[in-house]
């Protein structure tokens, strides 16, 4: 049995604070007006991650390896044809062994000019890592993504927005402009780390904006929820009719290996049809958002 000491609740001030002030949002970045006096930024995210799910799971299913590939086969062609048909451009977050399996489809991404950011290196649960171990893998993953697209990462998302004690020390050891992972606002804020401003943008995620915990069903833990794809549709285009009123954000994360069928491709069409109806809308990629934020609230 745990110390009693230890448990939350005994807890004194200082090591709750500490614990609350170590990663949190500082100033708000959201601006007046958006790129070319728009009224609203949507930023389209793919985490491809592939095989990587079920690799980092022990590599035992062979099943769920054939539905990550999928994400190669069928998903990201057909996401890369509903983005050229709007003249869309998103942001591709992509585990390094994910890069490695698939280096055209990275080539393609970017040819296509589109961004690659940092996904972990085989989906690892940051959380369970110490620090020299994390910073490995990051270091790595941004030099093999480099190496097969030519380009340098400037964003990280962490795998399953895992953010460990020790990741916004990484990641500002790695010179990047933003984050993505986090959660404590709608709109672009500043990164603190212990109080003192990083100079790294939070591109904010959230669970409602994830295609996943809508779709994904894993056969032995019972998880079973297939939402129906009309029901998907509604919330997103909720979260983006908000934000066009509310001048903000609107970030989607959306999986190649979920979204990429036939009945579920739709969301995204139906999406961008209706965003680029309005002509005061900018799509951009996030290192195109978090730079011109900055830009905008040095």
């Amino acid at each position: 049995m745990d110390d009693i000491s230890s448990q939350p609740w005994r807890w004194d001030e200082q090591t709750w604070r500490g614990k609350v002030d170590h990663v949190r949002a500082g100033l708000s970045m959201k601006p007046a007006k958006w790129k070319n006096g728009a009224r609203c930024a949507v930023a389209l995210s793919f985490d491809s991650d592939h095989e990587t799910n079920e690799l980092r799971d022990g590599g035992k299913s062979i099943g769920r390896m054939s539905q990550g590939q999928y994400g190669n086969r069928q998903g990201v062609p057909r996401i890369l044809n509903a983005l050229a048909k709007y003249d869309a451009k998103a942001t591709f977050f992509v585990p390094a062994v994910a890069g490695l399996l698939y280096e055209d489809e990275q080539r393609r991404v970017v040819a296509e000019g589109h961004e690659i950011g940092i996904h972990g290196w085989i989906h690892e649960l940051n959380s369970q890592l110490p620090y020299e171990i994390e910073r490995d893998l990051m270091f790595r993953s941004a030099d093999a993504l480099e190496r097969i697209t030519g380009v340098r990462p400037v964003g990280l998302r962490t795998p399953s927005w895992d953010f460990s004690p020790s990741t916004l020390r990484i990641e500002r050891e790695l010179g990047l402009l933003y984050d993505s992972s986090l959660m404590a606002d709608d709109d672009p804020y500043e990164l603190l780390e212990q109080g003192e401003p990083t100079g790294i943008v939070e591109l904010p995620v959230e669970w409602i904006r994830d295609d996943a915990v809508y779709f994904n069903m894993h056969r032995f833990n019972g998880l079973r929820p297939h939402t129906p794809p009309t029901a998907v549709y509604d919330i997103f285009f909720r979260e983006f009719e908000r934000a066009y009123e509310e001048g903000g954000l609107f970030l989607l994360t959306m999986h190649p290996h979920v979204t990429g069928y036939r009945s579920r491709i739709w969301i995204l069409e139906k999406l961008l049809e209706e965003i680029t109806r309005r002509s005061d809308v900018w799509i951009a990629t996030h290192a195109e958002i978090a730079a011109f934020v900055k830009a905008e609230c040095p």
